[in-house]
């Protein structure tokens, strides 16, 4: 017999509403088939009539996914909610037959422990930059002059030298900048590595720095007076300027592209990767800034050696710039997003522009200081481009874990192993 008072009255109005609301439920998942629900469900129990109607109603109805996948509910497995075949996990879906509340599934974010970075990134700053622009600037410009002096072209190699020291000295100013103290570049001198990019470059800084001071300053062998001992000193400086001139051009090549290779061999991902490229960019890249100063600092008639070499630069730069851009992968990204893409596609529009101007004002002396000006500042843009684009690169995570991951993958496939055969046993 039913007690009274107000608890069974409480029960009695719950049992008569959720009678004639319908009390069918699929079976959950805790409930085991021997239990009295288990075996009501077993046998086929229909649900009351307008259950799946009525809005508290727990019925659950099927459909075909419109791609042919296989008939899912549209309603809840225990906990779980249900997913079409097909349906991308991050989709948001709707509990039918009323309210409830809205399911996500999170997409998926790459991250590592504590949000850190998995390298240590470059500790350099802009003034490194700088650096690599100056020391291909300094290359360039001694070309250029060597170019003026084997042709008979005075304004052309008088303009070429006296770049070359500037940019030399300034090379060598950002780099005691980097180092801290001067005395440690003397220091790299005790000792001479090959497989060592900057123990050799600190070996051809050393050969080419004096080379280049010497050219520049026979240039002032024209001002000396013709008698005595600065005439003496004028006589000799010619022929000395001469020697020394041909002798920074001949370093000038390993000056250029030594900076490349030194970014190549760090552990940064778009600097390693793009190791057979960025030598080719920062040759270009010291063509293109020599013919910009033999654009901008000699006449016409004289700058057809800066017009050439304003081609050859060109196309080097834009070459490996299109390289490291398209033949990386995951880690050509960092050169075509943000501070460094722009840095870069402005580079390449300068640089297309300046050749431009170049071939076709060869008679104007306003379009040529203009298409030097466009390379000089084309060559600053790419050297920073490159070196923000690997910074960049350090700072992610995801350029570090996702390359070393496709190469575990594709040296498995290449010894035809299942991918669960490499992996370290579940703890």
């Amino acid at each position: 017999m039913m007690q009274s008072g107000p608890v069974g009255d409480r029960f009695r109005r719950f049992r008569e509403r959720f009678a004639d609301e319908g009390g069918h439920r699929p079976q959950a998942s805790h409930e085991r088939p021997g239990s009295a629900a288990g075996a009501e469900h077993a046998r086929g129990a229909e649900p009351p009539a307008g259950a799946g109607d009525h809005p508290g109603g727990r019925a659950v109805t099927t459909d075909r996914d419109s791609t042919g996948g296989d008939e899912v509910g549209s309603g809840r497995r225990g906990d779980q909610p249900v997913r079409r075949s097909g349906e991308p996990p991050g989709r948001r879906r709707r509990r039918r037959g009323g309210g409830g509340e809205e399911l996500r599934v999170p997409e998926a974010e790459f991250t590592s422990y504590y949000g850190r970075p998995i390298l240590k990134g470059p500790v350099w700053k802009w003034d490194i930059a700088a650096y690599l622009f100056t020391g291909g600037l300094a290359a360039g410009s001694s070309l250029l002059a060597a170019g003026g002096q084997l042709t008979g072209r005075p304004a052309l190699r008088r303009a070429g030298r006296v770049t070359a020291l500037a940019a030399v000295s300034a090379s060598a100013v950002f780099l005691v900048k980097d180092l801290g103290r001067p005395a440690r570049f003397h220091h790299m001198l005790r000792v001479a590595k090959p497989t060592s990019p900057m123990s050799m470059g600190t070996w051809i800084l050393t050969a080419y720095g004096p080379a280049a001071g010497l050219a520049a300053i026979a240039e002032a062998a024209g001002v000396l007076p013709r008698r005595g001992l600065l005439g003496l000193a004028g006589r000799a400086l010619p022929p000395i300027g001469h020697a020394a001139g041909l002798l920074a051009a001949g370093t000038a090549p390993a000056l250029a592209t030594y900076t490349g290779v030194l970014l190549a061999d760090t552990a940064v991902p778009s600097w390693h990767e793009a190791y057979p490229e960025l030598p080719v960019i920062f040759a270009g890249s010291a063509l293109a800034s020599g013919a910009g100063v033999g654009l901008l600092a000699a006449p016409p008639a004289q700058a057809g050696p800066a017009r050439r070499m304003a081609v050859a630069g060109a196309a080097l730069e834009l070459y490996g710039t299109h390289r490291v851009e398209s033949r990386l992968g995951l880690l050509s990204e960092p050169y075509r997003l943000g501070r460094p893409g722009r840095m870069l596609r402005a580079a390449r529009l300068l640089t297309l522009g300046g050749v431009a101007g170049a071939l076709l004002g060869r008679r104007h002396r306003v379009v040529g200081a203009l298409s030097g000006t466009a390379l000089l500042a084309a060559s600053v843009l790419t050297r920073f481009g490159v070196f923000y684009g690997g910074v960049a690169s350090a700072r992610d995570p995801r350029y570090t874990v996702v390359p070393q991951r496709e190469r575990v993958e594709a040296r498995r496939t290449a010894m035809d192993l299942p991918s669960g055969r490499a992996d370290p046993p579940a703890v």
